[in-house]
């Protein structure tokens, strides 16, 4: 397929900045970056393909550092094609998935099986986490950080089995990773707790109200608060996954730049659009670990995504079948499909005015490349990989069945309508969606992290 393009008359947002003018693409990368028109004299290919932006927005692909695909081993959900696929119609070009499929993602031998799948059939870029055990800190240790995005810690039980809630196991995979290492920090022993309450007093048929109140913020904070606490003891970088209380928040800083934290946060869609209220409506729909808990949290965390106290907004992606989500409470799944409508969703934020297009791009495509010190990537520069997307702010659309790319079929948002939509995708270069249509030749590539020289030399030592 043709990889020179020449993107005109767009709305371009990069580094805090917008300005109208083009970008010309070549060879998988952006080869120059035009104020205004290019100039007539400048030199492109003849068989160069025009695309007039008309005044749409032109941004760096958005990075998404928390999904999950569900393959191997959950493929009726969803699989890496699938997704992806739903992806790049969203805008996302790049993921890092999560280890909790089938088997769990705990050596790095099966973590290559993924790696080798994802590149027959991904559309986005990709990178996969490995998955921590309470007894394999030796496959930890032998990681190459500049080519696995991190280690996944579960601190509370979710989809899966893996739970690590063996302290001297934890102490080591602090002390010991070469890799960042990201947290889902929820108290087991809260949980079960509350969770033993609700089933006294209501058996099987436990409303999911009550989710946020067994998942409940206490659980959230006393387990994010002992991460924080082994991070700073054994001087680790983490990241706090899918936050989802206010008060999480006074265990982060945002007195330094994002480059220089040890210990970062990441927000996802569900818990910035919905609330507790919302249970009445779409019951376990918006069934998510962490929970979605109340309007004062919701608003806390858009604060701190604003105040630069959040890093990063992710989707926390998760499909489960429709049949799975209306088992009794105690039978059912949490997690929800996202990733195709993210992008659109943070753009009804901004058509609402509570935050700006640049704030977006910072949070969705530059904080995750740099975050993560993703090689080449997350910003339109020249050189950099030529992941983009063209958003039109002026043409609605609403979530149906019959527009949903999900492979499990459903969406939290159905009958929401979005007055934004994505119409155009490249993923390192190659056109992979325009206006529905997808372009599927070429297949994304597996993300590379710039190590920092003292990692080198340490892993070296």
């Amino acid at each position: 397929m043709n990889n020179s393009y020449y993107i005109h008359n767009a709305l371009i947002v990069n580094e805090g900045k917008r300005f109208s003018g083009g970008v010309f693409v070549q060879d998988e990368l952006i080869a120059e970056i035009f104020h205004g028109n290019a100039p007539a004299d400048f030199p492109m290919p003849a068989d160069t393909i025009s695309i007039d932006a008309k005044q749409k927005y032109l941004l760096p692909g958005v990075i998404d550092d928390h999904v999950h695909f569900r393959e191997p081993g959950m493929t009726e959900k969803g699989d890496i094609y699938s997704e992806s696929r739903a992806a790049v119609a969203g805008g996302v070009t790049a993921y890092m998935e999560m280890p909790n499929t089938i088997p769990n993602a705990t050596t790095l031998e099966i973590l290559e099986d993924k790696f080798e799948r994802a590149s027959l059939r991904s559309l986005a870029n990709y990178s996969f986490f490995l998955g921590a055990t309470n007894d394999n800190i030796s496959e930890i240790e032998q990681a190459d950080p500049g080519k696995i995005c991190g280690v996944k810690i579960f601190m509370g039980a979710s989809t899966g089995n893996m739970l690590v809630d063996n302290p001297d196991a934890l102490s080591a995979i602090f002390e010991k990773s070469p890799l960042l290492i990201v947290v889902h920090a929820e108290e087991e022993s809260i949980i079960q707790h509350n969770l033993a309450g609700f089933k006294a007093q209501y058996g099987e048929a436990i409303p999911v109200s009550a989710h946020p109140l067994i998942r409940s913020g206490e659980a959230c904070f006393s387990s994010s608060e002992k991460a924080v606490n082994l991070a700073v003891l054994y001087n680790s970088r983490i990241h706090l996954a899918h936050l989802s209380t206010e008060k999480e928040l006074s265990l982060l800083r945002n007195d330094i730049p994002l480059a220089e934290k040890k210990i970062t946060g990441e927000v996802c869609i569900h818990h910035l659009w919905f609330d507790d209220r919302d249970y009445q409506d779409l019951g376990s729909r918006i069934r998510w670990n962490p929970a979605i808990k109340t309007s004062g949290d919701r608003e806390g965390l858009f604060a701190g995504l604003l105040s630069d106290k959040i890093d990063i907004i992710a989707t926390d992606h998760a499909p489960h079948l429709k049949g799975e989500k209306e088992n009794a409470y105690t039978g059912c799944p949490s997690g929800g499909p996202l990733i195709q409508h993210s992008l659109v969703a943070m753009f009804g934020f901004f058509q609402l005015g509570k935050i700006s297009v640049e704030k977006i791009v910072e949070k969705m495509c530059h904080a995750p490349a740099i975050l993560y010190r993703i090689s080449n990537r997350g910003f339109i520069r020249k050189g950099y990989a030529a992941d983009l997307v063209l958003v039109d702010p002026d043409n609605p659309w609403t979530v149906e069945p019959g527009n949903i790319l999900y492979k499990c079929g459903w969406s939290p948002f159905e009958g929401v309508t979005f007055k934004s939509r994505v119409t155009h995708t490249w993923v390192n270069g190659s056109l992979v969606f325009d206006n529905g249509r997808f372009f599927e030749s070429e297949k994304g590539r597996r993300l590379i992290f710039n190590v920092p020289q003292t990692q080198n030399q340490a892993s070296l030592g």
